[in-house]
């Protein structure tokens, strides 16, 4: 009897242990967080150039919050900058530029290698500085370029593949500041942590807004639609079918709150990833939140498979090695 229990505590331990290897231990294609790459980079381009023409505003001597008061407010934590030191025009603005230049390559897929991590650190840099004038989107980028530094998001759809494919050698990629293999297990575990941070996203936006009366009651809806700080459009007509608004409040809480289980299932992820792209789409337009619904859609495609991306983009069926 003990054996026999000590022989399906092994097989189970066995078949776990399977399981835990083939999510995250195997090879992943690069075409879905090209995607995200190039949507990623281009998203941090818009962000620092507008903190560069802003420049005063957000990093200069009389900014909306200077540099004694950041200094202040992370004493007693582990954030740091080393814009906390400075206001400089030039030194600030040097490094808004090098952010800007890093996040197009990164979109461009241009020294893939190098570009993320820089355009990553420089970013993360200007958001420890930026604390409480920062927004959803600011804290996403940051997010998706952490986990794509271990990608070889480079490997397609990039500059790096133009330029460099041809020096390939049979042994592997070239030189180590790009990245040409499609197939990589880095790109399945890249893929992996951005999907489970993305559920940690959802779950706690989810139990945070069960914190809310207006969510119970299935009115929560109605007074964002209201709401004039970020009303784009006039959507108050739907005042006028109460139930709506209770199935569309009911239904956003729900979805949220239980994405992360139920984005896992194959059966149930259709449903999941096309109730994200609606949320977010309607975030985007009838909110005016454009850039934050944009990346959240984005943020989502690491749960379609790259073959998906592969076909739709790639118009040859052959590519060259």
């Amino acid at each position: 009897m003990s054996e026999s229990l000590v022989q399906r505590v092994k097989s189970w331990a066995a078949r776990w242990g399977e399981a835990w290897s083939s999510f995250w231990f195997v090879e992943r294609e690069a075409h879905a967080l090209a995607v995200i790459r190039i949507a990623c980079g281009g998203m941090l381009a818009y962000i620092h150039l507008i903190w560069l023409i802003r420049l005063s505003d957000f990093l200069g001597p009389n900014a909306w919050i200077d540099r004694d008061s950041i200094q202040t407010i992370h004493q007693n934590d582990w954030a740091w900058s080393w814009l906390f030191y400075t206001d400089s025009p030039w030194l600030t603005g040097a490094h808004e530029t090098i952010a800007l230049l890093a996040s197009l390559m990164m979109m461009l897929g241009l020294l893939t290698r190098v570009a993320i991590p820089v355009a990553w650190f420089f970013t993360l840099m200007t958001c420890h500085r930026l604390t409480l004038s920062l927004f959803g989107l600011d804290q996403i980028v940051v997010m998706l370029a952490m986990y794509l530094m271990l990608a070889n998001s480079g490997a397609v759809w990039s500059m790096d593949r133009r330029l460099f494919s041809a020096s390939k050698s049979a042994s592997g990629d070239p030189r180590w500041w790009i990245a040409l293999s499609k197939r990589t297990v880095n790109n399945n575990i890249a893929t992996r942590l951005i999907q489970i941070h993305l559920c940690v996203i959802y779950l706690f936006g989810g139990l945070g807004k069960m914190r809310g009366e207006m969510w119970y009651e299935g009115s929560a809806m109605w007074f964002t639609i209201v709401n004039y700080e970020y009303q784009s459009l006039d959507l108050t007509w739907i005042g006028k079918s109460p139930m709506l608004i209770a199935t569309l409040s009911a239904t956003t809480i729900f979805w949220e709150t239980f994405y992360c289980a139920l984005v896992w299932p194959k059966l149930t992820r259709p449903l999941v990833l096309a109730t994200a792209f609606f949320v977010h789409a309607g975030i985007a337009i009838g909110l005016g939140m454009v850039t934050f619904g944009v990346i959240m859609i984005v943020a989502n495609f690491a749960f379609i498979d790259p073959a998906v991306f592969r076909h739709l983009f790639e118009r040859s069926k052959l590519e060259k090695a």
